[in-house]
């Protein structure tokens, strides 16, 4: 059985902007010291757990499709930063990337499952990397396993602001400037969360969405809509699926050993 959530991520816009500025700064004093002591922290280490049998691993693969018209994808205005605006490339905004159908930038992840895989270790402890190019954060979407961390990188010759919005009070809210080419800030994040906004105070257009699974098990879509979890231990889970604008949709899978289970989705705007 599929379900859909109807909870949609609004983003917030930071406002009072000064025509012109080439740089991004924090929100407030309070929120930059907030967050100062932590800047460039190594990653909290990741829980450990039992290893998984592989006899008893299976995969889930599929795609995201989007039925219908997509929306119009938006042009972004970076007029108000001459260096951003002079950069070129794909100046559009990214709440709806669809192509031939199918929807890129969704976070996929295991809602609930077996004890064995709610329990199970992370694969990797390398940090995820959210850079800013073109004065936009790549990818769009990025996802990790709680207790791991986020690098963020400014690879534009501008200066930056690196804002989070949680809703988790553990996941605590970065506010920080990062300087034209500067050093990376790695920031780790204990606590699950889904869609947390990524903003920068002074270029509005800038957003990102970071998401923080309980499990090693989840990805993000592709250009072309697809994604792939693989190592899962057999049983029967609740596969979630999450949009920026159209929100959440879960599916039931049964996992099998050495066998891949398929769940596609597929999202529309109602009208």
């Amino acid at each position: 059985m599929k379900q859909v959530f109807g909870w949609l991520m609004t983003g917030v816009v930071a406002s009072g902007l000064v025509a012109g500025l080439a740089g991004c700064k924090p929100h407030t004093p309070a929120q930059k010291s907030q967050t100062t002591a932590s800047t460039n922290a190594a990653p909290a280490p990741v829980q450990s757990a039992v290893p998984l049998d592989p006899a008893t691993l299976g995969d889930v693969s599929g795609t995201v499709h989007f039925s219908g018209k997509a929306p119009e994808r938006i042009r972004i205005d970076m007029s108000q930063d001459p260096v951003c605006s002079m950069m070129g490339g794909d100046n559009f905004a990214e709440q709806y990337v669809v192509h031939d159908g199918k929807l890129a930038n969704v976070y996929v992840y295991v809602k609930s499952g077996p004890p064995a895989a709610m329990s199970a270790p992370a694969t990797t402890t390398a940090p995820v990397v959210l850079d800013q190019i073109g004065c936009k954060y790549v990818p769009h979407v990025i996802a990790l396993m709680q207790g791991g961390s986020v690098e963020f990188r400014n690879s534009d010759g501008t200066m930056h602001n690196i804002h989070t919005i949680p809703t988790v009070a553990a996941n605590k809210e970065i506010d920080v400037s990062q300087g034209p080419k500067g050093a990376p800030e790695v920031r780790s994040f204990p606590d699950p969360e889904v869609m947390m906004p990524v903003r920068c105070n002074n270029h509005p257009w800038m957003n990102a969405f970071i998401n923080v699974s309980a499990t090693p098990f989840f990805a993000v879509t592709d250009a072309n809509g697809r994604f792939e979890i693989k190592g899962l231990p057999a049983g029967t889970y609740t596969l979630a699926v999450v949009h920026e604008k159209m929100g959440e949709q879960t599916m039931t899978v049964t996992v099998k050993p050495h066998a891949t289970e398929t769940a596609n989705f597929t999202y529309s705007i109602k009208k």
